[in-house]
């Protein structure tokens, strides 16, 4: 049986309004120990920002980070695909893109998020990458 993208996403993505100050976001992304956070306008999907947006868009800009809201920094191009997609053609897709996150969108709203974690956990599971990602998070 061919996995579909609903078989190796984490579902439940985590998902702030645009306007949410990037210290918020900062605090739930270390509280629960994930990289990054979709970013919403209404309940429509309207960007991604992770961890190294933060670093790299605020605090290497010395934005203040309690008041920056998180639409300034998310990426607004977001690639996504469906529930029933094929997980080679997620795969593909990233590989395509460059890109290591996938929100999972159905009828307008997302689901869940394939990362390049997620995909290594669930298809090469004896991989450095498996092991890294399975592992728990430094604190």
């Amino acid at each position: 049986m061919t996995q579909k993208a609903r078989d190796v996403m984490t579902p439940q993505p985590v998902m702030l309004p645009e306007d949410t100050p990037v210290v918020r976001a900062a605090k739930l992304m270390r509280d629960q120990a994930i990289g990054d956070v979709l970013v919403t306008r209404g309940d429509r999907l309207r960007g991604v920002v992770t961890d190294r947006d933060i670093v790299v868009r605020a605090v290497a800009e010395t934005r203040d980070v309690s008041v920056t809201p998180i639409g300034a920094l998310c990426s607004t191009h977001v690639v996504t695909v469906g529930p029933d997609e094929d997980a080679d053609a997620v795969v593909r897709l990233m590989r395509e893109k460059a890109i290591r996150r996938v929100p999972v969108v159905e009828k307008g709203h997302a689901i869940g998020i394939v990362s390049l974690g997620d995909l290594a956990v669930e298809r090469d599971p004896t991989s450095a990458l498996s092991d890294i990602s399975a592992a728990p998070p430094n604190d």
